[in-house]
């Protein structure tokens, strides 16, 4: 049967292959997005001060947004206890700088312990139930929420604790724009996070086997990849990205409670699913928009405040996906039947 194509579809077939992709709606939306944050920035110093504070936050929820999609893309299940996981790994680098660790050095001492954490929860309690069923495999998630949260408050205490500044408190002063130190190191670190994993996944062979194992998993059994293997240290993996989520939002919470990553764990699964549950890409660019949109609104809409940003990011969320179900970097799945 012979198929009739549209003018502007025959039109974009013509055009060459770099203008096809920046006439896509979501490459051309994100593009008019950063030049009006370019020219607000230029424009406003207030403007410039709360987009930078924005990108900031908005990568501390495009890591734990990108620790939620590693692991639906590997099981199809979303992991509700992905933010009580970054909790636990938060207090344990409490517990190392109270041992007289520096910073950093429970920094890193943390990532270590956090992706032994991740294997360690998908080989005792996701691998026996991951074959049963989807809802068998969010009942273990959940359980692990309550169970984390349970024993960081029997070990440390419901009470607020405090840690030392990893960035210091230095305010940095261009033209007439203030740029908190602490914003800037939880910027450069997120972003060098989410950077290293994608280069894991690009370029080694490891890499190469974890997404294969997620994706194909039949197939990849047939070519000697060890999926089971290769499932848990992707938890590990999701488990790191998700302690870096944390250690970054103790200090710009300047606080930590049992309840931290609570709040961050909802802005996260927006993000993804803004992005595309199935999109790693999507879930970063979703957390860092998700963050400055935010940062703007609280700042220049007066009835957006404090307690009303979570149910004003559900409903832009909510709006998005009438237009656009599988996100914004998302693809519609066709099945045959």
């Amino acid at each position: 049967m012979a198929t009739v194509e549209t003018r502007p579809a025959r039109l974009r077939r013509d055009l060459p292959q770099w203008l096809r992709a920046l006439v896509r709606p979501v490459p051309l939306g994100l593009a008019a997005a950063c030049v009006f944050l370019v020219v607000g920035s230029l424009l406003s110093n207030d403007f410039a001060q709360q987009t930078v504070a924005g990108l900031a936050q908005g990568t501390i929820f495009g890591s734990l947004a990108l620790a939620l999609v590693l692991i639906y893309r590997a099981t199809e299940v979303i992991n509700f206890a992905q933010g009580e996981m970054a909790m636990a790994t938060t207090y344990v680098a409490y517990q190392l700088i109270s041992w007289g660790l520096s910073y950093w050095e429970a920094f890193f001492a943390t990532l270590v312990v956090a992706f032994v954490f991740g294997v360690v929860v998908q080989v005792v309690f996701i691998r026996p139930v991951q074959h049963t069923s989807v809802i068998a495999v969010v009942i273990v998630t959940v359980g692990l929420f309550i169970l984390i949260d349970g024993l960081v408050t029997w070990k440390w205490g419901a009470d607020l604790k405090f840690m030392p500044a990893p960035f210091g408190k230095t305010v940095y002063h261009v033209g007439g724009v203030a740029f908190a130190q602490q914003d800037l190191g939880t910027l450069l670190v997120s972003v060098l996070s989410v950077l290293l994993l994608w280069a894991l996944f690009r370029f080694t062979k490891l890499g190469l086997a974890m997404r294969a194992a997620a994706l194909r998993p039949a197939s990849a059994r047939l070519v000697g990849v060890r999926v089971d293997r290769m499932l848990a240290i992707g938890w590990g993996f999701a488990a790191v990205l998700g302690a870096v989520a944390g250690l970054m939002a103790e200090p710009a919470q300047y606080v930590l409670q049992p309840s931290l990553m609570q709040p961050i764990l909802l802005y996260a699964f927006a993000a993804a699913v803004l992005g595309g549950l199935e999109s790693p890409a999507g879930a970063v660019v979703g957390g860092i928009a998700l963050g400055v949109f935010l940062n703007l609104v609280g700042q220049y809409v007066g009835f957006v405040t404090s307690e009303l940003r979570l149910p004003f990011a559900f409903a832009v969320l909510l709006v998005v996906l009438l237009v656009k179900p599988a996100g914004l970097f998302g693809r519609a799945r066709v099945r045959r039947v």
